[in-house]
């Protein structure tokens, strides 16, 4: 494994973590999900990603005992949490959002449930335009001043929010945030590549990306069509393909089915191909791994062997294949 700086923190994050989103507490038992955290720790992955919104809080609940199952060194890894969604089926004002009330409780309740003193990095899941952004930065000093979280983020906010929120915490000596976690892939790369450009050497912005497959769709099973297997056709998945596919984007399933088709007459595996070229962009701290068997996960981790060793031409062939 190769470890990363998160932006110009001192911190070191794999370059491949492990994340909970739609498998934990939802698609794959407790035995599956100990048996995916042994493996990651086992090839050095040191960050778990999660959230209070995911499978309503049982991701992290399931996360959390199976690191303490696996008696992790706490000094070893880094977990994360997000807040804004909540973890209630349905919600009341106060029980999500990014108001000081719902940031503190929700991490509260993030604690219990993944079983730590801490939370390494705490998110801010999305913008919250019913709360002034002021609110939210002082919350999240004062969670990291009592020792409860060491860095604070965001997740898919606009370039301007988060120069606000630095703005606002440089004018009154607050912890400004550290991370982003942005969606990043070969067919979802503007806003990592273009929008928070100049935000890496300006507020020195370091970035955990998810869903390096686009949920699947770069690994070429979606080409024949969506099956109720696979994660965008089971039942209650048509938000995400609406997300991932999009409703006016044609041209994006021809061009995974073209990297697909290339990855696969270079030799390598489509998946593995799509995680590697995340990991040439240098301001990617750490690329977020989903998995439901072990097996999975061991193929995908290979991606960083694969990042190592193409040269330029056999990159700008894959580039040319997903345009």
């Amino acid at each position: 494994m190769h470890y990363r700086r998160l932006g110009s923190s001192g911190l070191q994050l794999s370059a491949l973590s492990f994340g909970a989103w739609l498998t934990f507490g939802a698609q794959i038992g407790r035995g599956v999900s100990r048996d995916l955290v042994a493996a990651a720790w086992d090839h050095g992955i040191n960050f778990f990603d999660n959230a209070e919104g995911y499978a309503n809080g049982n991701a992290e609940t399931v996360m959390g005992d199976v690191i303490a199952d696996l008696r992790l060194p706490r000094d070893g890894y880094c977990v994360s949490s997000k807040v804004l969604f909540g973890s209630a089926v349905d919600p009341k004002p106060t029980q999500k959002g990014l108001s000081r009330k719902h940031v503190t409780d929700a991490c509260h309740a993030a604690l219990k449930r993944l079983r730590v003193d801490y939370l390494d990095l705490y998110y801010c899941h999305r913008p919250d335009p019913d709360t002034p952004v002021e609110e939210t930065v002082w919350a999240m000093d004062a969670l990291i001043r009592q020792g409860k979280v060491l860095y604070w983020g965001t997740s898919e906010w606009p370039a301007s929010l988060i120069r606000e929120a630095h703005r606002i915490a440089r004018a009154s000596h607050l912890h400004a945030p550290t991370m982003e976690q942005p969606q990043y892939n070969l067919l979802h790369r503007e806003r990592v590549e273009m929008e928070y450009a100049p935000l890496y050497a300006e507020l020195g912005l370091g970035t955990t990306t998810f869903s390096p497959l686009a949920s699947g769709l770069l690994t070429g099973k979606y080409a024949a069509g969506m099956t109720d297997d696979a994660r965008l056709g089971r039942e209650g998945m048509g938000w995400l393909q609406r997300i991932v596919v999009g409703d006016s984007d044609a041209h994006r399933m021809e061009r995974s089915a073209r990297f697909a088709a290339t990855a696969k007459e270079m030799g390598h595996a489509p998946a593995t191909m799509a995680i590697a070229w995340c990991l040439r962009n240098p301001h990617v701290s750490s690329v977020i791994l989903g998995a439901s068997r072990v097996e999975q996960l061991v193929q995908n981790l290979q991606a960083l062997e694969l990042y190592l060793s193409l040269g330029e031409d056999e990159w700008a062939r894959i580039e040319a294949a997903a345009a």
